[in-house]
């Protein structure tokens, strides 16, 4: 993992696990991970991570019972490299937390180049120096929009800024109703009109 270590929310252990919120509060709620109290509420380690990580990625494959062996083999060997989770199964954990450590130095990385700015898109996050909101770069992914097409798009993004935009986006999702453009600083440029077409009764 990286060296600086914190402590992460549930929806940040989320974006860095890639697994579903409900799933991160459900291993929790069944003390497949013990978070701790924190100013913010729940909070996990780097390691809770790695826990979440292997007991979605192996569920399909382990039984609950043998997960929870999986961790006990970890535990007694911090340092390995890979697991023997069966007779079968060789759990390969360095390349789980390498991922982990990557998103981690991603998120935190996005965090630094992302700032809230009064005036600027209607107080929407945006990348430094820029006036483009972080979460709308991160929906156009999320509708299907290629990075190269953002980039083309948005000259002042680059193809890492996407990458960015949507870690960030997934550890920090927006709360309450979604913003009007006008809310967000940007000019709507035409409207049209269509006139329903007539039903025949």
């Amino acid at each position: 993992m990286a060296t600086a270590t914190r402590a992460y929310t549930p929806t940040e252990a989320a974006a860095l696990s890639e697994i579903a919120v409900k799933s991160v509060h459900n291993a929790i709620d069944k003390r497949i991970i013990a978070a701790h109290l924190g100013r913010g509420g729940r909070e996990l380690t780097d390691e809770d991570l790695l826990r979440l990580k292997l007991w979605y990625g192996v569920g399909s494959i382990l039984t609950a019972e043998r997960r929870k062996r999986l961790f006990e083999t970890i535990d007694r060997n911090p340092d390995a490299d890979t697991v023997r989770a069966d007779d079968y199964l060789i759990v390969d954990v360095a390349r789980a937390r390498e991922q982990l450590a990557a998103r981690a130095d991603a998120l935190r990385e996005a965090e630094q180049k992302i700032q809230t700015v009064k005036g600027v898109a209607g107080g929407e996050p945006v990348f430094t120096g820029t006036r483009i909101p972080v979460r709308m770069i991160a929906a156009m992914r999320q509708q299907g929009a290629s990075t190269a097409e953002i980039v083309e798009g948005y000259p002042s993004v680059t193809a890492r800024m996407v990458e960015l935009a949507e870690i960030w986006a997934a550890a920090h999702p927006a709360r309450g109703r979604p913003k009007k453009l006008s809310e967000q600083g940007l000019k709507v440029k035409s409207v049209k009109r269509l006139p329903l077409a007539k039903v025949d009764s």
